[in-house]
């Protein structure tokens, strides 16, 4: 039996299954110690599906509070951002184009050295290690605790960034490094971002990380625990504690598997509806689509897996106005049990349309009562061409296709839409990204540029699959059941060599041991 786990920024979700049966789940306010509110959460689940904890053999947990950190720019720790890369890349700095205010939390302490290679390899200038020496004492100097190392193509060779890191190590033996290699994507200033958001969350990985250990400690729950990352799959707690920024848009990708999972699809659009925003995305061979640009992160660009995810301001509870001509963005949030009209309070809500509708029995109905029908009728027409505009911005051809409806604010979408094929309102659908959580496989990839000279594109492709197989392998998965998911080959006509840019994903089942 499994356990699944979502802390939101709201609420914390857990749901406990047994294989791909729900057994049951729970919900509760986030709390501002973390493991207070999974403590809480996991002693109700427990207690009601009369399990004990010895039965649980594995927990996995998807979690905001890396994302909400960046967003909220709080809980940083300042980062030394050095760059591999002269005498190119010299016209944009470290941290160029970074909100102000974030460049500010993270300490602007920018270092760029002789070093990188090219794309198949070749040694742009060899790394300048005495001058990497000369900025690990300005380091010491300054007492910053984290560094962020990046090197131009190091996703093609990390060998640069692996060295600097040792000189590092050697002559700042407490520091927490971040190598660009190991996070980001082909695409220097993008991957270099992220590697810099990731090495100012460590002390707060640390922390998050402690919590969840304290919270199964307390309740004797001696099972491994996961953290889910933003593309579906899986994390060991180390691997967190060293890259936190992996774990970004878990939580709409939890979202999106939990329907595939409770829909009995794979291929879909998911909308997840919250409080404040629904959230669409499209499912791909059961997971979300990946974005394939780069993505903004709290107003800075990063290019690492993110799952492709458009966001409306369309939620359970967003405010009506215009007499039901104009809904949201902005809502009432957290505070909907107190402020929406069945609540007795006297703001007007979505959530109040579909009661007074006759949709839903929450609340006090009789509070939405001298609410007028064309008032009820305008309003519901706009919430269902909102979710229906953000599906068919987010479809990849004019043909219709199914729709999953997951989330506590899916009440909101009552009927069939134009773009889809059917709309699908799954068992569960409240709790879907803790049954995301709990169902999550363990992944690899592989994302880098090949030259194709000398040997076959397929024999290339070979190589990028074992590599992908190996990774997944290696990060927890049962060999037995690895099997690669998604490929891409993109030729590159400007690079010479018959250069392709290949991105291979493996999944795998979690290796219980």
């Amino acid at each position: 039996m499994r356990i699944g786990i979502d802390v939101g920024g709201t609420n914390t979700d857990a749901v406990l299954m047994n294989g791909l049966d729900v057994l049951g789940w729970r919900k509760t306010p986030t709390t501002p110690d973390v493991s207070d509110g999974i403590v809480k959460v996991l002693r109700n689940l427990l207690s009601e599906t009369r399990v004990s904890a010895a039965d649980v053999q594995a927990v996995m947990i998807g979690t905001t509070h890396f994302t909400n950190a960046i967003v909220e720019r709080r809980r940083l720790v300042e980062v030394a951002a050095i760059r591999l890369g002269l005498p190119a890349t010299r016209s944009l700095p470290p941290l160029t184009d970074w909100p102000a205010d974030l460049a500010s939390a993270v300490g602007r302490h920018r270092y760029m050295l002789k070093g990188g290679n090219e794309f198949d390899g070749r040694e742009i200038a060899p790394l300048d290690e005495l001058g990497l020496r000369d900025v690990a004492k300005d380091i010491r100097r300054k007492r910053i605790t984290a560094a962020a190392i990046s090197s131009v193509f190091s996703p093609v060779t990390g060998d640069m960034e692996k060295r600097a890191a040792e000189i590092l190590a050697e002559e700042v033996p407490d520091i927490r490094l971040s190598l660009s290699h190991e996070i980001g994507r082909i695409g220097f200033l993008e991957r270099e971002n992220a590697t810099v958001m990731n090495a100012c969350l460590v002390d707060l990985a640390f922390a998050v990380v402690s919590s969840f250990r304290r919270a199964l400690h307390e309740l004797k729950i001696a099972a491994p625990f996961f953290i889910s990352q933003n593309d579906g799959t899986l994390m060991a707690p180390q691997h967190v504690e060293r890259y936190p920024v992996l774990t970004f848009a878990s939580g709409p990708t939890n979202s999106m598997r939990g329907a595939a999972l409770l829909a009995g699809l794979k291929e879909a659009m998911v909308v997840d509806i919250g409080g404040t925003t629904s959230d669409v995305g499209m499912l791909m061979h059961g997971f979300p689509r990946e974005a394939a640009v780069s993505v903004d992160i709290g107003g800075v660009r990063t290019n690492f897996r993110m799952p492709d995810v458009l966001a409306v301001g369309l939620g359970g509870g967003s405010l009506v106005r215009d007499e039901g001509a104009r809904i949201g963005p902005d809502s009432v949030g957290y505070e909907l049990t107190s402020r929406a009209m069945v609540f007795g309070g006297d703001t007007l809500t979505t959530t109040d349309i579909v009661v007074a509708a006759g949709l839903q029995d929450i609340g006090d109905r009789s509070r939405v009562k001298h609410l007028s029908a064309s008032l009820i009728e305008t309003a519901l027409d706009t919430m269902h061409h909102m979710a229906d505009i953000a599906v068919d911005r987010m479809k990849t051809s004019a043909e219709p296709m199914p729709v999953i409806l997951v989330g506590g604010g899916a009440i909101l979408v009552s009927r069939g839409l134009p773009s889809a094929s059917k709309v699908v309102h799954p068992p569960y659908s409240s709790v879907a990204n803790a049954i995301g959580a709990a169902v999550a496989q363990v992944g690899g990839e592989v994302d880098r540029v090949f030259a194709v000279e000398g040997t076959t594109r397929d024999a290339v492709l070979d190589v990028a699959k074992r590599e992908a197989s190996d990774r997944a392998v290696a990060a927890g998965a049962d060999e037995s059941s690895v099997k690669i998911v998604d490929v891409e080959d993109v030729p590159l006509a400007y690079l010479p060599g018959n250069a392709t840019r290949i991105r291979v994903k493996a999944v795998g089942d979690l290796l219980m041991r």
